[in-house]
Protein backbone atom coordinates (compact mmCIF):
# COMPACT_ATOMS: atom_id res chain seq x y z
CA UNK A 1 0.00 0.00 0.00
CA UNK A 2 1.40 3.39 -1.01
CA UNK A 3 1.75 6.39 1.25
CA UNK A 4 -1.11 8.13 -0.56
CA UNK A 5 -3.35 5.13 0.07
CA UNK A 6 -2.47 5.29 3.77
CA UNK A 7 -3.39 8.98 3.84
CA UNK A 8 -6.70 8.32 2.09
CA UNK A 9 -7.56 5.62 4.59
CA UNK A 10 -6.57 7.74 7.57
CA UNK A 11 -8.22 11.00 6.50
CA UNK A 12 -11.89 10.17 6.17
CA UNK A 13 -14.38 12.75 4.87
CA UNK A 14 -15.67 13.17 8.44
CA UNK A 15 -12.17 13.78 9.79
CA UNK A 16 -11.47 16.26 7.00
CA UNK A 17 -14.65 18.19 7.81
CA UNK A 18 -13.73 18.29 11.49
CA UNK A 19 -10.25 19.61 10.67
CA UNK A 20 -11.78 22.29 8.45
CA UNK A 21 -14.15 23.14 11.29
CA UNK A 22 -11.24 23.53 13.71
CA UNK A 23 -9.49 25.82 11.22
CA UNK A 24 -12.64 27.92 10.95
CA UNK A 25 -12.85 28.16 14.75
CA UNK A 26 -9.21 29.23 14.88
CA UNK A 27 -9.75 32.02 12.36
CA UNK A 28 -12.95 33.11 14.11
CA UNK A 29 -11.07 33.18 17.43
CA UNK A 30 -8.45 35.52 15.99
CA UNK A 31 -11.05 37.70 14.26
CA UNK A 32 -13.24 37.97 17.35
CA UNK A 33 -10.54 38.75 19.91
CA UNK A 34 -8.54 41.12 17.73
CA UNK A 35 -11.67 42.74 16.33
CA UNK A 36 -13.09 43.40 19.79
CA UNK A 37 -9.93 44.37 21.65
CA UNK A 38 -7.41 45.89 19.24
CA UNK A 39 -8.64 49.49 19.46
CA UNK A 40 -10.63 50.18 22.64
CA UNK A 41 -12.16 53.62 22.98
CA UNK A 42 -15.17 54.94 24.90
CA UNK A 43 -18.43 55.12 22.98
CA UNK A 44 -21.69 56.53 24.35
CA UNK A 45 -20.61 56.06 27.96
CA UNK A 46 -23.60 56.91 30.22
CA UNK A 47 -22.41 60.10 31.95
CA UNK A 48 -24.14 62.61 34.24
CA UNK A 49 -23.61 66.32 34.73
CA UNK A 50 -24.52 68.21 37.90
CA UNK A 51 -24.37 71.98 37.42
CA UNK A 52 -26.51 75.13 37.57
CA UNK A 53 -29.25 74.93 34.93
CA UNK A 54 -27.78 77.14 32.20
CA UNK A 55 -24.25 75.89 32.68
CA UNK A 56 -25.48 72.27 32.67
CA UNK A 57 -27.21 72.72 29.31
CA UNK A 58 -24.13 74.22 27.70
CA UNK A 59 -21.85 71.55 29.15
CA UNK A 60 -24.12 68.72 27.97
CA UNK A 61 -24.12 70.20 24.46
CA UNK A 62 -20.33 70.39 24.56
CA UNK A 63 -20.06 66.77 25.67
CA UNK A 64 -22.54 65.63 23.01
CA UNK A 65 -20.41 67.31 20.36
CA UNK A 66 -17.16 65.54 21.23
CA UNK A 67 -15.58 63.72 18.26
CA UNK A 68 -16.39 60.02 18.19
CA UNK A 69 -19.33 60.35 20.62
CA UNK A 70 -17.42 59.04 23.64
CA UNK A 71 -20.12 60.14 26.11
CA UNK A 72 -23.89 59.88 26.40
CA UNK A 73 -24.41 62.83 28.75
CA UNK A 74 -27.49 63.75 30.73
CA UNK A 75 -28.17 66.14 33.63
CA UNK A 76 -29.10 64.98 37.11
CA UNK A 77 -30.31 67.02 40.05
CA UNK A 78 -27.43 66.71 42.51
CA UNK A 79 -24.34 64.80 43.53
CA UNK A 80 -26.30 62.36 45.69
CA UNK A 81 -28.40 61.37 42.67
CA UNK A 82 -25.29 60.92 40.56
CA UNK A 83 -23.68 58.71 43.19
CA UNK A 84 -26.83 56.63 43.49
CA UNK A 85 -27.05 56.15 39.71
CA UNK A 86 -23.42 55.02 39.59
CA UNK A 87 -24.04 52.55 42.43
CA UNK A 88 -27.11 51.24 40.59
CA UNK A 89 -25.00 50.99 37.40
CA UNK A 90 -27.25 53.36 35.44
CA UNK A 91 -24.27 55.58 34.59
CA UNK A 92 -20.49 55.09 34.58
CA UNK A 93 -19.39 58.54 35.66
CA UNK A 94 -20.49 62.05 36.58
CA UNK A 95 -19.05 65.55 36.57
CA UNK A 96 -20.05 67.73 39.51
CA UNK A 97 -19.54 71.39 38.63
CA UNK A 98 -18.76 73.71 41.54
CA UNK A 99 -19.63 77.31 40.53
CA UNK A 100 -17.99 78.63 43.70
CA UNK A 101 -14.50 77.46 42.70
CA UNK A 102 -12.38 76.57 39.70
CA UNK A 103 -12.26 72.86 40.62
CA UNK A 104 -14.95 70.35 39.68
CA UNK A 105 -15.36 66.74 40.82
CA UNK A 106 -15.40 63.68 38.59
CA UNK A 107 -17.12 60.60 40.00
CA UNK A 108 -16.02 57.22 38.59
CA UNK A 109 -16.35 53.55 39.57
CA UNK A 110 -13.19 51.54 38.93
CA UNK A 111 -14.97 48.41 40.21
CA UNK A 112 -16.79 48.36 36.88
CA UNK A 113 -13.47 48.36 35.03
CA UNK A 114 -10.39 50.45 35.74
CA UNK A 115 -9.71 50.97 32.03
CA UNK A 116 -13.04 52.79 31.63
CA UNK A 117 -12.58 54.91 34.76
CA UNK A 118 -9.09 55.87 33.58
CA UNK A 119 -10.44 56.79 30.14
CA UNK A 120 -13.15 58.96 31.71
CA UNK A 121 -10.55 60.65 33.90
CA UNK A 122 -8.29 61.45 30.95
CA UNK A 123 -11.20 62.69 28.82
CA UNK A 124 -12.63 64.87 31.59
CA UNK A 125 -9.23 66.39 32.38
CA UNK A 126 -8.92 67.38 28.73
CA UNK A 127 -12.42 68.88 28.67
CA UNK A 128 -11.91 70.78 31.91
CA UNK A 129 -8.55 72.12 30.75
CA UNK A 130 -10.28 73.60 27.70
CA UNK A 131 -12.63 75.39 30.11
CA UNK A 132 -9.72 76.64 32.27
CA UNK A 133 -10.93 74.51 35.16
CA UNK A 134 -9.38 71.82 37.32
CA UNK A 135 -10.86 68.46 38.24
CA UNK A 136 -10.44 66.05 41.13
CA UNK A 137 -11.45 62.42 40.76
CA UNK A 138 -13.44 60.49 43.36
CA UNK A 139 -13.83 56.72 43.01
CA UNK A 140 -17.35 55.87 44.18
CA UNK A 141 -16.92 52.09 43.83
CA UNK A 142 -13.17 51.42 43.86
CA UNK A 143 -11.75 48.11 42.69
CA UNK A 144 -9.99 46.05 45.33
CA UNK A 145 -6.21 46.61 45.55
CA UNK A 146 -5.93 42.84 44.99
CA UNK A 147 -8.02 43.07 41.81
CA UNK A 148 -5.62 44.37 39.16
CA UNK A 149 -7.45 46.36 36.46
CA UNK A 150 -10.73 44.96 37.80
CA UNK A 151 -10.15 41.71 35.91
CA UNK A 152 -10.74 39.17 38.69
CA UNK A 153 -14.50 38.99 38.11
CA UNK A 154 -13.93 38.30 34.42
CA UNK A 155 -11.35 35.58 35.02
CA UNK A 156 -13.59 34.00 37.64
CA UNK A 157 -16.46 33.80 35.16
CA UNK A 158 -14.18 32.49 32.41
CA UNK A 159 -13.13 29.70 34.76
CA UNK A 160 -16.73 28.86 35.53
CA UNK A 161 -17.58 28.81 31.81
CA UNK A 162 -14.61 26.56 31.01
CA UNK A 163 -15.71 24.15 33.72
CA UNK A 164 -19.25 24.13 32.38
CA UNK A 165 -18.48 23.19 28.80
CA UNK A 166 -15.65 20.80 29.71
CA UNK A 167 -17.83 18.87 32.15
CA UNK A 168 -20.68 18.70 29.64
CA UNK A 169 -18.25 17.60 26.91
CA UNK A 170 -16.90 14.81 29.11
CA UNK A 171 -20.42 13.62 29.87
CA UNK A 172 -21.20 13.59 26.17
CA UNK A 173 -18.09 11.89 24.72
CA UNK A 174 -16.35 9.98 27.52
CA UNK A 175 -15.65 6.27 27.09
CA UNK A 176 -18.82 4.31 27.57
CA UNK A 177 -21.08 7.27 26.85
CA UNK A 178 -23.99 6.78 24.52
CA UNK A 179 -26.46 9.12 22.81
CA UNK A 180 -28.81 10.31 25.51
CA UNK A 181 -32.22 8.76 25.85
CA UNK A 182 -34.60 10.27 28.38
CA UNK A 183 -33.04 8.58 31.39
CA UNK A 184 -29.48 9.41 30.40
CA UNK A 185 -30.42 13.02 29.63
CA UNK A 186 -31.84 13.43 33.12
CA UNK A 187 -28.74 11.82 34.64
CA UNK A 188 -26.41 14.08 32.65
CA UNK A 189 -28.31 17.20 33.65
CA UNK A 190 -28.33 16.01 37.26
CA UNK A 191 -24.58 15.44 37.24
CA UNK A 192 -24.18 18.85 35.61
CA UNK A 193 -26.21 20.44 38.40
CA UNK A 194 -24.10 18.81 41.11
CA UNK A 195 -20.90 19.82 39.35
CA UNK A 196 -22.23 23.39 39.04
CA UNK A 197 -22.82 23.62 42.79
CA UNK A 198 -19.29 22.41 43.48
CA UNK A 199 -17.74 24.64 40.82
CA UNK A 200 -19.65 27.68 42.02
CA UNK A 201 -18.55 27.41 45.65
CA UNK A 202 -15.00 26.50 44.63
CA UNK A 203 -14.57 29.62 42.52
CA UNK A 204 -16.19 31.88 45.11
CA UNK A 205 -13.91 30.60 47.87
CA UNK A 206 -10.76 30.91 45.74
CA UNK A 207 -11.34 34.55 44.71
CA UNK A 208 -12.71 35.52 48.11
CA UNK A 209 -11.30 33.99 51.31
CA UNK A 210 -8.24 32.36 49.72
CA UNK A 211 -6.89 35.05 47.39
CA UNK A 212 -8.83 38.10 48.59
CA UNK A 213 -9.19 39.22 44.97
CA UNK A 214 -12.87 40.11 45.15
CA UNK A 215 -14.97 41.53 47.96
CA UNK A 216 -18.65 40.67 48.21
CA UNK A 217 -20.47 37.76 49.79
CA UNK A 218 -19.24 34.24 49.13
CA UNK A 219 -22.84 32.95 49.12
CA UNK A 220 -23.89 35.41 46.42
CA UNK A 221 -20.90 34.54 44.25
CA UNK A 222 -21.59 30.84 44.87
CA UNK A 223 -25.12 31.20 43.55
CA UNK A 224 -23.90 33.13 40.52
CA UNK A 225 -21.17 30.60 39.83
CA UNK A 226 -23.53 27.63 40.02
CA UNK A 227 -25.87 29.33 37.55
CA UNK A 228 -23.05 30.26 35.14
CA UNK A 229 -21.59 26.74 35.16
CA UNK A 230 -24.97 25.07 34.69
CA UNK A 231 -26.06 27.50 31.95
CA UNK A 232 -22.92 26.81 29.92
CA UNK A 233 -23.09 23.07 30.62
CA UNK A 234 -26.75 22.82 29.62
CA UNK A 235 -26.03 24.82 26.47
CA UNK A 236 -23.20 22.44 25.56
CA UNK A 237 -25.33 19.34 26.20
CA UNK A 238 -28.11 20.79 24.05
CA UNK A 239 -25.81 21.58 21.13
CA UNK A 240 -24.27 18.11 21.41
CA UNK A 241 -27.74 16.56 21.39
CA UNK A 242 -28.61 18.52 18.25
CA UNK A 243 -25.41 18.08 16.24
CA UNK A 244 -23.28 15.40 17.91
CA UNK A 245 -19.62 16.09 18.58
CA UNK A 246 -19.86 19.24 16.43
CA UNK A 247 -21.96 20.70 19.23
CA UNK A 248 -18.88 20.99 21.43
CA UNK A 249 -17.28 23.21 18.80
CA UNK A 250 -20.45 25.27 18.58
CA UNK A 251 -20.36 25.74 22.36
CA UNK A 252 -16.77 26.96 22.08
CA UNK A 253 -17.90 29.32 19.31
CA UNK A 254 -20.64 30.86 21.46
CA UNK A 255 -18.94 30.91 24.85
CA UNK A 256 -15.24 31.37 24.07
CA UNK A 257 -15.01 32.96 20.64
CA UNK A 258 -18.06 35.23 20.80
CA UNK A 259 -18.63 35.40 24.55
CA UNK A 260 -15.24 36.12 26.11
CA UNK A 261 -14.10 39.16 24.09
CA UNK A 262 -17.59 40.69 24.33
CA UNK A 263 -17.94 40.09 28.07
CA UNK A 264 -16.67 43.50 29.12
CA UNK A 265 -13.79 41.94 31.01
CA UNK A 266 -10.56 43.34 29.59
CA UNK A 267 -12.44 46.41 28.38
CA UNK A 268 -15.91 47.33 29.71
CA UNK A 269 -18.80 47.28 27.27
CA UNK A 270 -18.74 51.03 26.42
CA UNK A 271 -15.18 50.59 25.12
CA UNK A 272 -15.97 47.72 22.75
CA UNK A 273 -17.01 48.04 19.10
CA UNK A 274 -20.82 48.14 18.63
CA UNK A 275 -21.24 44.49 17.56
CA UNK A 276 -19.41 43.05 20.56
CA UNK A 277 -20.99 45.53 22.97
CA UNK A 278 -24.41 44.44 21.68
CA UNK A 279 -23.95 40.66 21.96
CA UNK A 280 -21.94 40.60 25.18
CA UNK A 281 -24.78 41.02 27.71
CA UNK A 282 -26.79 38.23 26.02
CA UNK A 283 -24.06 35.57 26.38
CA UNK A 284 -23.05 33.76 29.59
CA UNK A 285 -19.56 35.31 29.99
CA UNK A 286 -20.92 38.85 29.66
CA UNK A 287 -23.90 38.29 31.92
CA UNK A 288 -21.69 36.55 34.49
CA UNK A 289 -18.99 39.24 34.46
CA UNK A 290 -21.52 42.04 34.93
CA UNK A 291 -23.20 40.16 37.79
CA UNK A 292 -19.91 39.30 39.52
CA UNK A 293 -18.85 42.95 39.48
CA UNK A 294 -22.26 44.03 40.75
CA UNK A 295 -21.96 41.62 43.67
CA UNK A 296 -18.39 42.64 44.46
CA UNK A 297 -18.54 46.42 44.05
CA UNK A 298 -22.08 47.72 43.50
CA UNK A 299 -24.00 46.39 46.50
CA UNK A 300 -25.66 43.68 44.42
CA UNK A 301 -27.48 46.17 42.18
CA UNK A 302 -28.44 45.58 38.54
CA UNK A 303 -28.52 41.79 38.83
CA UNK A 304 -31.95 41.00 37.42
CA UNK A 305 -31.04 41.27 33.74
CA UNK A 306 -27.90 39.10 33.89
CA UNK A 307 -29.61 36.48 36.04
CA UNK A 308 -32.51 36.28 33.58
CA UNK A 309 -30.02 35.81 30.72
CA UNK A 310 -28.22 32.99 32.53
CA UNK A 311 -31.49 31.37 33.60
CA UNK A 312 -32.74 31.50 30.01
CA UNK A 313 -29.63 29.67 28.75
CA UNK A 314 -29.96 27.10 31.54
CA UNK A 315 -33.67 26.45 30.91
CA UNK A 316 -33.35 26.43 27.12
CA UNK A 317 -30.34 24.10 27.22
CA UNK A 318 -32.07 21.69 29.57
CA UNK A 319 -35.29 21.74 27.55
CA UNK A 320 -33.52 21.05 24.25
CA UNK A 321 -31.45 18.26 25.81
CA UNK A 322 -34.55 16.55 27.20
CA UNK A 323 -36.61 17.15 24.06
CA UNK A 324 -33.96 15.64 21.80
CA UNK A 325 -33.70 12.62 24.09
CA UNK A 326 -37.47 12.07 23.92
CA UNK A 327 -37.54 12.52 20.15
CA UNK A 328 -34.70 10.05 19.78
CA UNK A 329 -36.79 7.43 21.57
CA UNK A 330 -35.63 4.41 23.57
CA UNK A 331 -32.11 3.31 22.82
CA UNK A 332 -31.40 -0.12 21.46
CA UNK A 333 -29.87 -2.61 23.95
CA UNK A 334 -26.16 -1.94 24.33
CA UNK A 335 -23.73 -4.57 25.61
CA UNK A 336 -21.33 -1.94 26.97
CA UNK A 337 -21.30 -1.00 30.68
CA UNK A 338 -23.91 1.53 31.68
CA UNK A 339 -22.58 5.07 31.46
CA UNK A 340 -23.94 8.54 31.39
Amino acid sequence: MTFLDEVKNAVTPRAALLVIGVLALQLLFITSYVGALHHPEPRDVPFAVVAPEQAAGRLVQQLEGLPGDPLDPRTVADEATARRQITHRDIDGALIVDPASDTDTLLVASGGGTVLSSALTALTNKIEASRQRNVRTVDVAPASPQDFDGLSAFYLVVGWCVGGYLCASILAISAGSRPANGQRAVIRLGVMALYSIAGGIGGAVVVGPILGALPGGVMALWGLGALVVFAVGALTLALQALTGVVGIGLAVLLVVIAGNPSAGGAFPLPMLPPFWAAIGPALPPGAGTWAARSIAYFEGNALLGPFLVLAAWAVAGSAVTLAMAVLRGPAAPDPRPVGV
